[in-house]
């Protein structure tokens, strides 16, 4: 795989100094890219550059993941128009730990000559005192030169604090030590990121008078001109426990048609004939296609076994002629993510302690329905079920044996409207 030819059919390529198409054709080069744990997780949007990454490894050359355990410390000013709030020492270094994991699913760390490599920026000025980093580090870059750059230019009208006017000088070091220590001859990111990456490469030019080089990718947007990587509920976490499964697959289902042909050729791992081909046989379905890139993705990023919860889940939720064998099939888990995603009521066990009235439980403990006339009227016109059972007496009882894995139960008022009966 030629790397730079791989961004390029992908739509993935901004841009690049002059030399790195020399520079990689000559054997394997390490590159990076620096993540800041400023957020509890990674999100969609860092998986770009962890495709970079990814895509960089395949071509056999070495990634090198910089986490920025001091970097997180300052905010980078980046396409903030803004201060941004400074994290607590403790939240960085959770946050930190948690997503490091997280990279560890995503890259190959453990084999190979190309293997990947994890460092961490605080380890680079823990012990550098402020007159070495203003002697050693600060000396090397002129103000004119810094404020030439655009992410400092767009804040010179709202203000920036001399911490987020440092950070390029962060940022440039960084690249300068891993370049003293790994050989990186490379940095990877956002197109937002240019001013900082060509500031490290100045760095390397001026102090250790070598070549250095930069590549960026676009800023991945929707075709409405809004942000990827946010749904209507917010941001899309890789993290099950922030953005589960079945919403993270549905974030791809529910993607405007415009945005799929963009949003495969960054993530899928297929090649560009199998796209192609694929888009040729699929054209005019741009459902099969979402489909197709939800199912890679999810797999990918939560596993096969989630993967196919997500396809009981969506089964439950979506096929009007879903079978009670479907329903009890599902998991707690399962029946979870069914509640956050349709009407559903807590309600106390002790409500079910000696049974309760079907007509009480639509109309009072859970105002399925606005009275309890109503839930007469819609259990006579055979409209109500619970767990997929019709309800045809207004004397029924519902006991705690009915709850599914004692917990759930699930009510349903005609073919379209269900709801989740979760006891507290």
């Amino acid at each position: 795989m030629n790397f730079l030819e791989e961004l390029k059919w992908r739509g993935m390529l901004n841009d690049a100094t002059p030399g790195i198409e020399e520079a990689l054709t000559k054997g394997k080069v390490a590159g990076y890219i620096g993540f800041d744990p400023t957020a509890p997780s990674l999100t969609i949007g860092n998986y770009v550059q962890l495709m970079l990454l990814t895509l960089f490894q395949k071509s056999g050359h070495q990634p090198v993941v910089l986490m920025g355990g001091a970097t997180g410390r300052i905010g980078d000013p980046s396409g903030k128009d803004k201060e941004r709030e400074l994290k607590s020492y403790e939240e960085l270094d959770k946050n930190l730990n948690f997503q490091v994991e997280q990279m560890r699913k995503f890259l190959n760390f453990d084999e190979g000559e190309n293997k990947a490599i994890m460092v961490n920026n605080l380890d680079f000025y823990k012990e550098m005192n402020v007159l070495d980093f203003l002697r050693d580090v600060g000396k090397t870059l002129t103000v004119n030169y810094m404020m030439s750059k655009e992410s400092v230019k767009k804040r010179l009208d709202s203000g920036i604090s001399f911490t987020e006017f440092s950070y390029q000088l962060l940022q440039a070091y960084d690249f300068q030590v891993l370049f003293n220590k790994y050989d990186c001859i490379l940095q990877m990111g956002g197109s937002d990121q240019w001013g900082n990456i060509t500031s490290g490469t100045e760095f390397i030019r001026r102090n250790l008078h070598e070549k250095a080089y930069a590549v960026t990718t676009p800023l991945l947007t929707k075709s409405d001109g809004t942000k990827f990587g946010k749904s209507t509920e917010g941001n899309i976490w890789l993290d099950s426990k922030m953005t589960t499964p079945y919403q993270f697959y549905q974030f791809w289902i529910n993607a405007d048609d415009a945005d799929i042909p963009s949003f495969t050729r960054y993530f899928t791992l297929k090649s560009q004939e199998e796209i192609e081909t694929r888009e040729a046989e699929l054209e005019g379905n741009p459902q099969e296609l979402k489909r197709l890139l939800a199912e890679e993705l999810t797999v990918r990023i939560h596993g096969e076994n989630a993967y196919r919860s997500v396809l009981k889940v969506t089964g439950l939720l979506f096929n009007r002629k879903a079978s009670k064998e479907q329903l009890m099939e599902l998991s707690a888990d399962e029946l979870a993510t069914v509640a956050a995603e349709i009407p559903s009521f807590e309600v106390p066990a002790s409500t079910f302690a000696n049974g309760v009235n079907i007509i009480d439980l639509l109309a009072e403990a859970t105002q399925i329905v606005a009275s309890k006339g109503d839930a007469r009227r819609a259990i006579k016109g055979n409209a109500i079920s619970v767990n997929k059972d019709k309800v045809s007496d207004h004397e029924t009882m519902v006991n705690q044996e009915a709850l599914l894995h004692g917990k759930y139960l699930m009510v349903e008022n005609g073919k379209k409207n269900k709801f989740i009966v979760v006891v507290q």
